[in-house]
């Protein structure tokens, strides 16, 4: 199978019955994406396949050929913290740290969909040209993402302050 994971091309040869996430976990040594509940309701395996979030836990490796793959290995450069993670930390958005990297790629993927104005259910007015983000919004849109130690606070912070600096999300907050 061949990948680009991380901006690197990767050929491994693997089950085709493995799961994107034992495939970057056990087979290419990708041990950042976290394995959680292993049945897509906690998050911690959350990925980016060509920007878009998923959770690796429930694909199968081989429909991703061909596919660009980041994980949380891939959002930083040669020491030096993607501005999120950087945000992360400043804003205590992570405890122990377990679930960091699928919420780091969640909030990553979701920051594009908000760009391509993509609605969630809590989505006001879904005839606005633009998504107003508010609190209510984001912690709907990062709700596929668990915190076992609740930096729910920190972490919408950080994703506030880095990701989503739109006018309508700087009048919310404002108003806030």
């Amino acid at each position: 199978m061949n990948f680009t994971i991380n901006g690197q091309s990767v050929e491994v040869e693997a089950d085709i019955r493995s799961s994107l996430l034992d495939l970057l976990r056990n087979s290419l040594g990708f041990t950042g994406t976290k394995k959680g509940c292993d049945q897509g309701a906690c998050g911690a395996c959350t990925v980016l396949v060509d920007g878009e979030r998923i959770n690796s836990c429930l694909a199968l490796a081989v429909q991703y050929q061909g596919r660009n793959i980041t994980t949380v290995e891939g959002l930083g450069s040669d020491g030096a913290l993607h501005p999120l993670q950087q945000a992360f930390v400043e804003h205590d958005g992570f405890q122990c740290g377990y679930c960091t990297p699928g919420q780091l790629c969640s909030a990553i993927g979701m920051a594009r969909e908000i760009e391509r104005n993509i609605p969630s259910v809590v989505t006001a007015d879904l005839s606005a040209d633009s998504v107003a983000i508010n609190e209510r919004e984001l912690r709907e849109r990062m709700s596929g993402n668990l915190c076992r130690c609740g930096a729910y606070n920190g972490i919408i912070e950080a994703i506030s302050e880095t990701l989503v600096k739109t006018p309508a999300a700087s009048q919310e907050r404002a108003r806030a």
